[in-house]
């Protein structure tokens, strides 16, 4: 009996042994998003596929946001492990939540990169505004104060002599409303990014008066961020959701796939295929890094802006709050 115990033991010893993470249950990340397709999340993972790690040392549950800031505090308070910040609400976090252990592990998209999509800033077609300095005695619209398109509207006006409150009249508007909104006079200055400038240009009646790229360079819009412990306690289950990842972004951007790619956006976003075939993937699309490395130059830059125009009071080392070594390890492992 001693003899047969032990060899039982060995045996479960030895099984244990060879499946390694997939012998545990796997990790549960909760993965914040709040604009599709721009930031792929709640997609990216349909494909099992093409993944080697799904369902075996982890497994994704897209969290829904209205926007980034709302993702501080859930990141705060341990609701969510990997949010979407853009780089003002980056910023925030560190200066206003004072959580000095949150990292960029990764990128989601950037504005204005090459010939790549830049935001755009729109009038009425038939407006008399010309210029940026018509804007003065206007209202313009932002989606959220604060926000990186805000922040650059704000640049832009500033550089031309313009400053809220005594020149001009910023309201809040979700980006859906935006052009009913331009439409119905309500506003005179809005704030478009894809989809919505591609449905603009269709429906006719805009004019862009500016970009984003034109009002601060190239821009690290949004990213992925998690906390240090976190990372720390899970760093071997990350890498391998890094990996997929970056399986899932080629995959993604490969045109070969880009028939099927428009399908599950299609059916995710519940609009016909047409609202993405134009321009979903093209230089007429924000650019993300299919292995998913955000642009430290770049965020370096905007952190800076952000201090010069007063959104934040303390200096920001990009390189200090970033942790590149779990999509380092990730790229390379053999595809």
């Amino acid at each position: 009996m001693r003899r047969l115990l032990g060899i039982g033991i060995a045996i479960a010893v030895a099984v244990a042994g060879s499946t390694g993470v997939s012998a545990e249950e796997p990790l549960h990340l909760r993965v914040g998003w709040s604009v599709i397709p721009g930031q792929l999340t709640a997609v990216l993972f349909e494909k099992t596929s093409i993944l080697r790690h799904y369902g075996q040392s982890y497994v994704v549950e897209p969290v829904h946001f209205r926007g980034s800031a709302p993702q501080i505090t859930a990141l705060a308070t341990g609701d969510l492990d990997i949010a979407a910040l853009a780089f003002s609400s980056f910023a925030l976090a560190v200066q206003n939540a004072h959580m000095e252990d949150v990292r960029v592990i990764g990128d989601l998209f950037q504005d204005g990169i090459g010939d790549y999509y830049t935001g755009e800033y729109v009038v009425r077609a038939d407006s008399d505004i010309r210029r940026v300095e018509d804007l003065k005695g206007k209202v313009v619209a932002t989606n959220g104060v604060g926000g990186a398109a805000d922040i650059a509207m704000r640049k832009m006006l500033r550089d031309h002599g313009l400053e809220e409150r005594r020149d001009y009249q910023v309201v809040e508007v979700q980006i859906p409303n935006m052009l009913s909104a331009l439409a119905e006079k309500r506003i005179d200055l809005a704030t478009l990014g894809t989809p919505y400038s591609f449905i603009a240009k269709q429906q006719g009646g805009t004019r862009t008066l500016f970009t984003l790229k034109e009002a601060m360079g190239e821009t690290q819009l949004t990213m992925m961020a998690a906390r240090a412990p976190f990372i720390a306690a899970h760093r071997a289950a990350l890498v391998d959701f890094f990996e997929d990842t970056q399986r899932a972004l080629h995959w993604f951007t490969d045109p070969a796939n880009r028939e099927e790619v428009v399908g599950i956006l299609a059916r995710f976003t519940k609009e016909p295929p047409s609202a993405f075939t134009p321009w979903l993937f093209t230089k007429d699309d924000y650019y993300r890094d299919v292995d998913a490395r955000p642009n430290l130059t770049a965020l370096q830059a905007n952190f800076d802006l952000q201090k010069k125009l007063g959104f934040i009071k303390i200096t920001l080392d990009a390189n200090k709050f970033a942790d590149l070594s779990l999509i380092e390890e990730a790229a390379r492992r053999p595809r």
